[in-house]
């Protein structure tokens, strides 16, 4: 469709039409059933009227191709302008296939398999009817109270970047109009949401410039080159004014620095929300700060629908930039092909053949055996099938693996892990609840004891309910439950092996599970084939091959701790020093408990003989590095090898380290294989106090490692 013909549209439209086109409403709207799980925030009246459903633009919340098509139908009939709703969900981590949670996901370091498991979501959510899904997530997060960092990606710019240049491209594809297999990507949120203070949801940010464009931006200006068709604005202020009102962040930045041409959102209520946040007295003013700022699509509220139209009547508000708004959602409309077929992908037939097909938990389940991280593992795995194993705790029969956001999946149709174990050594599983999430009794006291000192070793599978993590689950503990401790310690009295599987949305404080443990497995929330993977890497049947995403504290009061810090005027010299008048805690170390990039393998590797191509390089050289990695161990693995640079002496202080690359190899027990980097000036370029994005010359260390505590190091000059 051209763009004249997009104009027409436009032209024939009142005012009062083209502002429906810019809100969002909830599937209840359309005399749906809402879902929990797909709706956030504050239901309340909207007050609009039947005439305003009938030109509104886009819903959230109506899935299945059924409930869409008839929706869809209906909405053709009543619009007089035969203009089609968009259709939008979160999609976050699969739609009826679930995936790792993104968290976990990171950790699989598999930049291809995260893009093959977002194109599966896609491919699931436009049969069911879906044209958006508000994925990926590319918030930044260094801290492990906030709840939703189970959506992000982690701690590190340069790995949010890579996976949210996957995610878009698994959604999107290469094109929208005639894929129906494919829905467009949202990414979100609009910026710096994981900076929350003190990890409490919705709650300020504050921080430089310098440091939003280092470290926050990255990964959103990544998937927004990588295509993908909206963003949504953040609940939280950046310098002290909410995303949906910030013209300087949405228009200045967004669209005129980085030239984005595509569709704003807000999030649930955003707009409205600037009120209590104090900067604006009423919904009038708050719709008028976001059409400027330059929102698009008002989701859930009625700021703009009873407003924008007496703005522009009072010429506060140009009309033009109605106009401009209503024309990007119209074009979406044109790229997903839904003014020639509305219903596009919807199929009552396909939707039963393709959605948790096998095919689909098949990536399920390997996505979720290479997000499991070993954290720790004194010769204990993997299992041995003969011994007897004792499977103890909450998560021993539990289904609720899944994790938040996965409003669609089935937690009946997933396995458990006891029953997966059971499924690998039928005669030697033996069962206790042991605790409930929170709560522990004599009688499952009794009862755990009874089973474990029938086994040769205990499995304890401990951790988070789903609702624990997510949207609004903020914790300012982030330590098990105390029940749950209290189980260990009863376990660890009968003096047998003892492996500790964790299922959990975040990063947590595992004092009183990993110095308690013989060994532990982040498994996080695997998804729908979360158990059927877990019970095979506790067996051996696959090598675990996860890798940190995000440090693990020592305790909450670290927090944040990260990898890629400053240095200080007075930097601790070693975790051990006595010196008083350096950087440091009196009561706990500096470090973390658990580095980024951490993990652990059933084999062990080496690391030698790394070389340098030259000590000094140019703008226009590269350099290359080379390192041996040795499998040693006695099974195959994968080892993730780490590359990171620092900046010795830079215009503004630099990281200790910061990630550059890194390379997957798979080795057989006893194989070798060199490994080649290559670094040119682009990949130490930074943001100096002026903005400029340019490299310094001067010298600069490199380190070579399965983490980024344990490396290799050498050093080079950069000459401009």
């Amino acid at each position: 469709m051209s763009r004249q013909r997009l104009e027409h549209y436009l032209e024939q439209m009142t005012l009062d039409e083209k502002i429906a086109q810019l809100l969002q409403l909830a599937a209840p709207f359309y005399d749906e059933v809402g879902d929990e799980g797909q709706i956030t925030g504050p239901m309340e009246s909207l007050g609009i009227t039947v005439e305003t459903v009938h030109n509104v633009g886009s819903v959230l919340g109506v899935s299945g191709a059924e409930k869409m098509i008839s929706v869809q139908q209906s909405h053709m009939k009543n619009n007089k302008h035969g203009i089609p709703l968009l259709f939008m969900a979160d999609i976050v981590h699969g739609y009826k296939t679930i995936f790792p949670i993104p968290l976990a996901m990171s950790c699989s370091w598999d930049i291809e398999l995260a893009e093959r498991s977002a194109e599966i979501a896609a491919r699931e959510a436009a049969v069911s009817g879906i044209h958006v899904t508000f994925a990926p997530m590319a918030d930044l997060v260094r801290d492990p109270r906030w709840g939703r960092v189970m959506e992000s990606t982690g701690e590190d710019p340069y790995l949010n970047s890579l996976f949210a240049r996957a995610m878009v491209r698994g959604f999107q594809g290469s094109d929208l109009r005639n894929d129906k297999e494919r829905v467009a990507s949202c990414v979100k949120h609009f910026a710096a949401y994981g900076l929350a203070e003190g990890g409490r949801d919705y709650n300020t940010v504050d921080l430089s410039e310098r440091q939003l464009r280092e470290y926050y931006l990255p990964a959103y200006k990544a998937a927004l080159d990588e295509g993908a068709e909206l963003i949504m604005t953040s609940f939280n202020t950046i310098d002290g004014i909410p995303a949906s009102g910030n013209r300087r962040l949405m228009r200045d930045l967004l669209r005129g620095e980085w030239g984005f041409e595509g569709v704003t959102i807000s999030d649930w209520a955003a707009i409205k929300e600037m009120i209590p946040h104090g900067v604006a007295e009423d919904e009038r003013e708050a719709a008028l700060k976001a059409i400027i700022a330059g929102v698009d699509i008002d989701m859930m509220t009625s700021s703009y629908v009873h407003y924008l139209a007496q703005l522009v009547a009072d010429r506060i508000v140009d009309e033009a930039l109605i106009d401009e708004a209503v024309m990007r959602v119209l074009r979406l409309k044109e790229k997903l092909g839904l003014f020639e077929k509305p219903l596009r992908g919807a199929d009552v037939v396909a939707e039963r053949e393709i959605i948790y097909c096998e095919e689909h938990r098949k990536v399920a389940k390997e996505l979720a055996l290479k997000s499991s991280v070993l954290l720790k593992n004194n010769d204990v795995l993997p299992l041995n099938k003969n011994q007897k194993v004792a499977v103890i705790g909450p998560f021993a029969q539990s289904r609720d693996i899944l994790g938040n956001w996965s409003w669609n999946g089935s937690t009946e149709l997933t396995k458990h892990l006891g029953e997966s174990m059971q499924a690998i050594s039928p005669s030697n599983i033996i069962i206790a609840e042991g605790c409930s999430i929170d709560k522990i009794t004599e009688q499952q006291i009794h009862e755990a004891i009874k089973v474990a000192l029938k086994a040769d070793i205990l499995v304890l599978a401990l951790g988070e309910s789903s609702e624990m993590s997510g949207e609004a689950s903020s914790r300012s503990n982030i330590k098990l439950p105390e029940a749950q401790l209290q189980l260990v310690q009863f376990m660890k009295q009968l003096d047998k092996p003892m492996v500790i599987v964790l299922f959990n949305g975040r990063p947590l404080d595992l004092h009183g599970v990993y110095d308690e443990a013989n060994a532990v497995l982040e498994a996080w929330f695997p998804g729908s084939e979360g158990g059927v993977a877990v019970a095979e890497l506790l067996y051996g049947a696959a090598n675990p091959s996860g890798r940190l995403s995000m440090s693990f504290p020592y305790a909450v009061g670290q927090i944040p701790v990260y990898y890629n810090h400053f240095n200080t005027g007075r930097p601790k010299p070693s975790e051990d020093t006595t010196e008083k008048y350096v950087t440091h805690y009196l009561d706990i170390p500096n470090a973390p408990l658990l580095p980024f990039g951490y993990g652990l393998s059933y084999t062990s590797f080496t690391y030698t003989d790394l070389v340098l191509s030259s000590n000094e390089i140019n703008e226009t050289d590269s350099l290359q590095i080379k390192v041996k990695i040795n499998n040693e161990g006695k099974f195959s693995g994968v080892e993730t090898v780490q590359l990171y640079i620092r900046d010795v002496s830079g215009e503004v202080v630099r990281p200790m380290k910061e990630l550059k690359a890194f390379r997957k190899v798979e080795l057989a027990p006893g194989e070798s294989r060199e490994i080649t980097f290559e670094i040119t000036e682009q990949h130490l370029r930074y943001y100096h106090s002026d903005f400029s994005f340019t490299s310094d010359s001067g010298r600069f260390e490199l380190f070579v490692g399965p983490n980024s505590r344990d490396t290799m190091n050498a050093a080079f000059r950069f000459k401009k």
